[in-house]
């Protein structure tokens, strides 16, 4: 199973870039629209946006690691950052932005995809966008007795993806992790 690589700064300014273009900012829908804007780019240009792991849970995929940073804004967090509540205010499971995204974080790519994915999801109610989160990949981790993580593979599988596509980009992510190891040392 292969997850993607987690980008900080990028996950930021994309969670900013559509909360503050949604009505209703409630996490449920702004976390599908992040999963739907990361499954389209990531089947299109091989990289996923944020980079997150998508965790099957009941009500649709969730990006770990911006829920925890949901979660440190909302105060349940087990870590501290407290530079986050200078972006974000919660009450309660509703995501205010206080500042618009730096744009120098997002390709042109992914706010295209962050801008159709808004566009086409996101008038749908909590019912509607639960319903179409749980396709295929997000079952499939469901079912998975060792991890409810939603595999890469299994996110471009749902997209369409051929073997040989999937197999690349499985192959392009582990060379960048590897790469990123090699970085660090």
């Amino acid at each position: 199973m292969t997850t993607s690589i987690f980008d900080y700064d990028r996950a930021l300014n994309a969670l900013l870039y559509v909360a503050n273009r949604l009505e209703r900012r409630d996490i449920h829908k702004i976390f599908k629209i992040l999963y739907f804007a990361d499954m389209s780019h990531l089947l299109k240009y091989g990289r996923a946006i944020t980079g997150d792991t998508y965790v099957a849970m009941n009500y649709g995929p969730v990006p770990s690691s911006i829920y925890d940073m949901v979660k440190v804004v909302r105060g349940d967090s087990w870590f501290s950052a407290p530079d986050l509540k200078a972006f974000f205010a919660m009450n309660g499971n509703t995501l205010t932005p206080l500042r618009d995204c730096d744009k120098n974080y997002l390709s042109d790519s992914d706010v295209q995809a962050l801008d159709e994915s808004i566009d086409k999801y996101g008038s749908l109610d909590f019912k509607a966008m639960t319903d179409i989160s749980h396709d295929s990949a997000w079952e499939k981790a469901r079912q998975n007795m060792q991890t409810n993580d939603i595999a890469i593979e299994d996110i471009l599988c749902e997209n369409g993806a051929d073997k040989d596509y999937i197999e690349y980009i499985v192959d392009n992510i582990a060379a960048q992790k590897e790469l990123g190891v090699c970085r660090k040392q």
